[in-house]
């Protein structure tokens, strides 16, 4: 079966004027225009594309690389709006509609978004929708405390950074917790930090407990060897400038330099910390 708004790995059938047909051996066949065919190819061979719909809504191959996959998210860029709703850059050549159903709010032409993509099952159209809830769920959930995730960050709350984890579930990065610049549509590993009773997930953008301490540390030490081996901050310093010099809470810095002042690696001094001179 060939999938529509996935990769799919398919075998050369035949070559005609237009283009090469790749089957699925199951008696389902795609094109794939002319100016996708890749050189040298040879009736047989296997061919990784992606399949969607033409301008005609007819199932097409494709070997350019879309920015987002069915049931995936991602940010999108609006290409245009008219009167059937929004159109996104989802980096093929027939834009991705999102009606104004799945709109969380009205969207603007070049504006960008996180969108998921799904197949319409009443109109067998790949659509992209804003309204991220209805595709995610933490009822069942699959990830545990500890747990390295792959989140996307898709809003900004009074609370936090509303974030989809693996695709699946909905969780919330604290905002008092981000000692970096993130923004919506960014893509990162995070860390499930905690699953409170009502199934609500809150997640940390560094590695917990002891798995913390190696890239804290290996970042303190990197920035003490970039600036000649001495930073003004201690475990005196005021939060604020260590997360400004470092992108780390003073817990984490505190830790950090723990860490490297038991490997012997830094002195810890009233007026900051340096390398140990061996």
């Amino acid at each position: 079966m060939i999938e529509l708004g996935n990769y799919n790995t398919l075998k050369i059938d035949r070559d005609t004027s237009v283009g090469i047909f790749l089957t699925d051996g199951e008696g389902h066949d795609v094109l794939l225009p002319n100016k996708y065919v890749p050189k040298g190819y040879e009736i047989g061979d296997d061919l990784r594309i992606f399949c969607y719909l033409d301008h005609e809504e007819r199932p097409i191959a494709t070997t350019l690389k879309p920015y987002i996959i069915r049931n995936g998210f991602s940010l999108l860029k609006v290409a245009e709006v008219n009167k059937f709703g929004a159109f996104m850059d989802w980096g093929l050549e027939k834009h991705l509609l999102v009606p104004f159903s799945e709109q969380r709010s009205n969207m603007q032409e070049n504006q960008w978004y996180v969108i998921h993509c799904f197949l319409d099952e009443q109109s067998f159209r790949l659509v992209g929708s804003n309204k991220l809830d209805r595709f995610v769920s933490n009822e069942e959930l699959t990830v545990k405390p500890n747990d390295e995730v792959d989140i996307i960050i898709t809003r900004n709350t009074d609370l936090g950074w509303e974030v989809i984890i693996n695709q699946l579930h909905k969780g919330l990065v604290f905002s008092n917790e981000v000692f970096k610049k993130i923004a919506i549509g960014d893509k990162m590993k995070g860390y499930i930090k905690n699953i409170r009773p009502d199934n609500k997930i809150d997640v940390s953008l560094q590695p917990l407990g002891y798995a913390g301490l190696e890239p804290a540390a290996k970042k303190i030490y990197e920035k003490l060897v970039a600036e000649g081996g001495f930073l003004n901050l201690h475990d005196k310093s005021d939060p604020e400038e260590i997360k400004e010099v470092l992108q780390l809470s003073k817990k984490v810095f505190k830790k950090g330099i723990g860490a490297l002042y038991k490997e012997r690696k830094i002195e810890i001094g009233s007026d900051g910390i340096r390398i140990t001179r061996v």
